[in-house]
């Protein structure tokens, strides 16, 4: 099948310069597992795909944490306590695995030229003008992350690369990147509450062994698709922000951060994340 791509300025080395609302990634230190292995799992601030800080685990801090194996009726509570900065999962079930955290809403105030900058890089056009035009020194902003991330374990086998988790602000792949070739395309679907987003800016971040980001942005289709290639090996990343007037005083702008986090290799084998992927070497 030949895709179209809405949107597409290639793969680059990542600028820094560029701004960006703080994201929140989910990201293994090892994405390829072998059944009864324990999962050590980071929570990282990051802009662009290039680490902030470790956040930990606080259980006050999310809404939800669950681990994911095959049919719905296969999925558990994950368990942390305040002060955790690694996430310990055993996994004892065979194929591809899925980690999702949904994060309690933060608020926050921005002042006017970041907040502008902010809307400007994400493309947020609509919301941009009328910041513009308005007088606000800065902007109250509620923020949610949820995020997610999928690994494999002995196989590529299972369906739950393709599962809704019912975030409010959700990115699902529609095929198997474990089950992926040098040059394959992948579809993902774009939602909000449940219904496809058209037209949603989603950027796709490539670490590849030694640190090197390389980023692509794309735009949803009008059934709320996306379609990229695995074009090289590494950690991918898919990111979107989603934004909406608040609907009471206690935040001018509602703002949904989703992020989806996977590998490709075509060994099905890869070295330490934190290690080798210029994370730093936090175990």
């Amino acid at each position: 099948m030949k895709y179209i791509y809405l949107t597409f300025l290639g793969l680059f080395f990542l600028i820094g310069s560029q701004a960006s609302a703080q994201d929140q990634v989910l990201v293994p230190e090892n994405f390829y597992l072998h059944k009864g292995n324990v999962l050590f799992l980071h929570l990282i601030s990051a802009n662009q795909f290039l680490k902030q800080d470790e956040l930990g685990f606080d259980p006050t801090k999310s809404e939800k944490f669950i681990l994911h194996f095959g049919s719905k009726k296969n999925a558990f509570n994950v368990s942390t306590k305040a002060g955790d900065t690694i996430a310990k999962l055993p996994l004892e079930k065979e194929g591809l695995n899925l980690i999702d955290i949904t994060r309690k809403p933060v608020i926050d105030d921005v002042d006017r030229d970041d907040f502008l900058k902010i809307l400007d890089d994400e493309g947020l056009t609509q919301f941009s003008e009328k910041a513009k035009n308005g007088s606000k020194d800065s902007f109250r902003e509620r923020y949610t992350w949820s995020l997610k991330t999928l690994v494999e374990v002995e196989k590529n086998s299972g369906n739950d690369f393709d599962k809704s988790v019912d975030q409010e602000y959700e990115i699902t792949l529609k095929d198997n990147p474990y089950k992926g070739n040098y040059g394959d395309d992948i579809i993902a679907l774009v939602t909000f509450r449940g219904k496809p987003i058209a037209n949603a800016s989603v950027f796709l971040y490539i670490k590849s062994i030694g640190g090197n980001v390389f980023a692509q942005k794309l735009n949803s289709d009008k059934t709320g698709q996306i379609y990229f290639k695995l074009s090289r090996e590494g950690i991918y990343l898919l990111r979107s922000l989603h934004m909406e007037i608040g609907k009471d005083k206690s935040a001018d702008y509602d703002t949904w951060i989703t992020s989806f986090s996977f590998a490709f290799n075509s060994n099905n084998e890869m070295p330490n994340t934190y290690k080798e992927f210029g994370f730093g070497n936090k175990h």
